[in-house]
C-alpha cells in the first residue's frame, strides 16, 4: 500500500484517471437490465482507490463541475424554455410535483432519522439518481461558513450516501416505469404506443435513434419516356404540382439540359427527383430504368436559417405562393427545426424567423434556396469556445451574488449560476444558430467527463471516511433510499393518472421517467414500447427535471 501511496503522491492525476477507467468498467457490467453506470462506478472506484491515500486539488473539482452543469443547461435550454407554454402544462405539473414530493420526502426522512445535511443531500442525489445534486449540495455546504474539517466531513457524507442509494435509485425507477405502471394502467407499453401513433398519425412521424423510413419521402428514379413524349419539361412537371423535378435527360447517349421548354421524345431517359407519391404517380405508366448511373446526379442537403423579411409567421403553403416558381424549382423541404426541436413539414406549418430549414436538391438549387430563405448555416464540428467561455464566466458571476432575505443569505452558487447561464445561452443558440456552436459529441464529452471526474475527485478526497460512515448508518441509508426512490415515483404516477388525466400508458411512462430524469428507466420504456412515442413527453419533463432536481441539493442543505 505504501508504494501505491508513493506513486499517487507523485502523480495524483493518475489516481483520477484510474478511477475513471475502473469506474466505467464496473459501470458497464449488466445485472439483468440494470447497469450501475459510469458515474456511479467512478465514485465507487474512487472510494476504493482513496484508501491508498491520495488527495486531488479542489480546483479540479470546481472546474469539472462548472463545465458539466453548464453543458447540461446548454443542451436543456431550448427544450426548457420551449416547454413553458399552455400545451405542456401537464408535463410541467408532473415534473414539478415529483420534485416537490421528493424534496418533502427527503426532508421528512432526514428529520425522523436525524440525518445531517450531507447524508440527507446524498440520499436525495442517489435515490433520485440526480448526480448533479452532489455538486450543488457540496457547493452549498461549502458556503455555510463551517470549519474546514466539518465541511469536508459533510461533503464526504454526501458522496457516501449517494453511493449507498444510487443502485436502487436506478433500479427502482425501472421497476416502476416499466413493470408497475403498465399493470396499474391495464395497458401494455407496446399496445399503448400503437394507439398513440394512430392518434398522432396526422403529424410528423417520430422515430427512435438509428431508425429510418423504409419508404423515404424524397426519392429519385430513372424512366424511359413513352407516355409523355411531345410534352415540355415544364408541362410534365406541372402535371404533378410541385412534387417532382426532371433533373437529367439522356437522348441517344448524350445528356441534355432539362430546360422548361425542352420537349421530350420517345425513348428519352429522364432522371426524376421529388416526393415519393409524385414520383410513383409519374412512373405508373412508364418503364423504370435500373441501370442509369451515367445520368446520376449528386443531391445535397443544405441548412438555411429562415430570416426573409415580410414572411415571419407565414405558413409553408403561403410561402410557396409568395416566392416565384423559378426560385422554388428543384428544391424540397426535408425538415424544419425550431430551437433544436423538429417541426412537421405540412402546408399549415407556420415558419418563424430563426427556424432552421433543411433543403434537399442539387447543389445549385439548394444554394439558391438558402439565399432566398435567409442565410446558410455552415456545418461545423468545432466548439465555439468564445461563446462557451463567456457563458461560464456569466454563470460563475451569477453564483457570486448573495441576496439576504430575512437575514438569511441566499445564493445560487457556482452550480446554480452555471446551470442558469447554460439554459439561457443554450436557448439563445437555438434562436440564433450562427453563434455558439457546440456539437452534440462535444457537449456529451463535457457532461460525461465533467461529472465523472468531479465525482471521482469527491470520492478520492473523502473515501477514507467511507468505511466508518457505512458501518454506522449504511443499512439505514440504504432502506431510506429505497423509500425515497419509490414513494415520490408512485405518488407522481397516481397524480398523473387521476389528476392530470393521462390515459395512455406509454405517454405516462415517458413523462414519469423524464420527471425523475431517469435515463435507464426511459431506455427500458423505449425497449418495451418499441416506439418513439414516449420520447415526446419525456423530452419536456426531462428538461424541467434537470433543473428542478438539481436545485434540490441546496434546498435540502438549507432545510435539514
Amino acid at each position: 500500500m505504501d508504494w501505491l501511496h508513493s506513486i499517487f503522491h507523485k502523480s495524483p492525476e493518475m489516481a483520477l484517471f484510474l478511477s475513471l477507467a475502473a469506474g466505467y468498467f464496473i459501470g458497464q457490467i449488466n445485472f439483468g437490465k440494470f447497469q450501475l453506470g459510469g458515474v456511479g462506478g467512478s465514485l465507487l472506484a474512487a472510494v476504493v482507490i482513496s484508501q491508498a491515500g491520495v488527495t486531488i486539488d479542489n480546483g479540479v473539482k470546481s472546474v469539472m463541475f462548472a463545465v458539466f452543469i453548464y453543458a447540461v443547461g446548454y443542451d436543456s435550454g431550448p427544450g426548457f424554455f420551449n416547454s413553458l407554454n399552455r400545451k405542456t402544462l401537464r408535463e410541467i405539473a408532473m415534473a414539478v410535483f415529483l420534485a416537490v414530493s421528493a424534496l418533502i420526502t427527503v426532508v421528512v426522512c432526514a428529520k425522523l432519522f436525524h440525518l445531517n445535511k450531507g447524508l440527507a443531500a446524498g440520499l436525495a442525489g442517489g435515490a433520485l439518481t440526480q448526480s448533479a445534486i452532489i455538486g450543488t449540495a457540496g457547493d452549498a455546504i461549502a458556503r455555510l461558513g463551517l470549519p474546514a474539517d466539518e465541511v469536508k466531513s459533510l461533503q464526504s457524507d454526501v458522496a457516501i450516501a449517494y453511493a449507498v442509494t444510487y443502485v436502487f435509485g436506478s433500479l427502482g425507477a425501472i421497476i416502476v416505469c416499466v413493470n408497475i405502471l403498465p399493470k396499474f394502467m391495464g395497458q401494455g407499453l407496446r399496445e399503448a404506443s400503437i394507439e398513440a401513433e394512430r392518434e398522432l398519425s396526422s403529424g410528423a412521424p417520430t422515430r427512435g435513434p438509428g431508425q429510418l423510413a423504409a419508404l423515404p419521402e424524397l426519392v429519385g428514379r430513372a424512366y424511359r419516356i413513352d407516355f409523355s413524349a411531345g410534352k415540355s419539361v415544364q408541362a410534365v412537371e406541372s402535371l404533378h404540382g410541385e412534387g417532382l423535378t426532371i433533373e437529367r435527360i439522356k437522348r441517344g447517349g448524350q445528356q441534355l439540359d432539362p430546360k422548361p421548354d425542352f420537349v421530350l421524345q420517345p425513348d428519352d431517359v429522364v432522371l426524376v427527383v421529388g416526393r415519393r407519391d409524385a414520383v410513383v404517380a409519374f412512373g405508373a405508366k412508364g418503364n423504370e430504368v435500373g441501370d442509369a448511373e451515367d445520368i446520376g446526379v449528386v443531391m445535397q442537403t443544405r441548412e438555411g436559417v429562415f430570416t426573409r423579411k415580410g414572411m415571419n409567421h407565414t405558413t409553408i403553403a403561403a410561402a410557396r405562393q409568395m416566392i416565384d416558381r423559378d426560385m422554388r424549382h428543384g428544391v424540397y423541404i426535408q425538415s424544419i427545426a425550431r430551437a433544436g426541436q423538429p417541426l412537421p413539414v405540412l402546408p399549415e406549418t407556420e415558419l418563424q424567423h430563426g427556424d432552421v430549414i433543411t433543403f434537399y436538391g442539387s447543389p445549385k438549387d439548394t444554394k439558391r434556396a438558402v439565399e432566398t430563405a435567409g442565410y446558410e448555416l455552415p456545418y461545423s464540428n468545432k466548439t465555439d469556445f468564445i461563446y462557451m467561455g463567456v457563458g461560464l464566466v456569466v454563470g460563475l458571476l451569477i453564483g457570486l451574488v448573495v441576496v439576504n432575505v430575512g437575514g438569511v443569505p441566499l445564493t445560487l452558487g457556482s452550480g446554480g449560476g452555471c446551470l442558469l447561464s447554460g439554459l439561457v445561452f443554450g436557448w439563445m443558440r437555438g434562436k440564433h444558430p450562427m453563434y455558439g456552436v457546440m456539437p452534440s459529441a462535444a457537449s456529451q464529452l463535457l457532461k460525461d467527463f465533467g461529472l465523472a471526474a468531479f465525482v471521482a475527485v469527491v470520492g478520492l478526497n473523502s473515501g477514507l471516511q467511507a468505511v466508518v460512515t457505512v458501518k454506522q448508518s449504511g443499512m439505514t441509508i440504504f432502506l431510506l433510499g429505497v423509500f425515497v426512490t419509490l414513494f415520490p415515483l408512485l405518488l407522481t404516477m397516481l397524480f398523473g393518472r387521476y389528476v392530470l388525466r393521462y390515459n395512455n400508458a406509454a405517454i405516462l411512462a415517458g413523462a414519469l421517467s423524464g420527471s425523475r430524469s431517469a435515463n435507464p428507466a426511459f431506455g427500458g420504456v423505449l425497449d418495451k414500447a418499441e416506439s418513439a412515442v414516449p420520447t415526446v413527453p419525456f423530452a419536456i419533463t426531462y428538461a424541467i427535471a434537470n433543473v428542478a432536481l438539481t436545485l434540490l441539493g441546496p434546498l435540502v442543505v438549507g432545510l435539514v
